[in-house]
């Protein structure tokens, strides 16, 4: 998939995937990865961002296996953001789909 399409939809994964349930960083690259090939290089950037905006909030869990784990837990500024980019997202993609459909390179 295109790097520059990742990067628009990856805010918007993030933000849906933690409206569901709170997680540690791995385990969202993780689920992230079932919608888009990402490295975790390119999700932590994003995590980091997106808590100092105030998007997530984060709290440590000890861990059996090693270090204690950060985990991160949507806000109520990140459930507004969440809908305010999916549905930009929806009508982008609907508008999007009706050029290619129009267009000459299907025939």
């Amino acid at each position: 998939m295109n790097t520059q399409f990742k990067k628009g939809v990856l805010e918007l994964i993030a933000l849906l995937i933690l409206s569901k349930k709170d997680m540690y960083g791995y385990e969202l690259v993780e689920e992230i990865s079932k919608a888009v090939s990402v490295k975790d290089g390119t999700v932590y950037p994003l995590l980091k961002r997106l808590t100092n905006e105030k998007y997530f909030d984060t709290y440590l869990v000890e861990s059996k296996e090693g270090p204690s784990r950060k985990y991160y837990k949507i806000t109520s500024l990140g459930k507004k953001r969440a809908k305010e980019l999916k549905k930009e997202w929806e009508e982008f993609s609907s508008s999007i789909k009706k050029f290619i459909k129009e267009s000459d390179i299907n025939e």
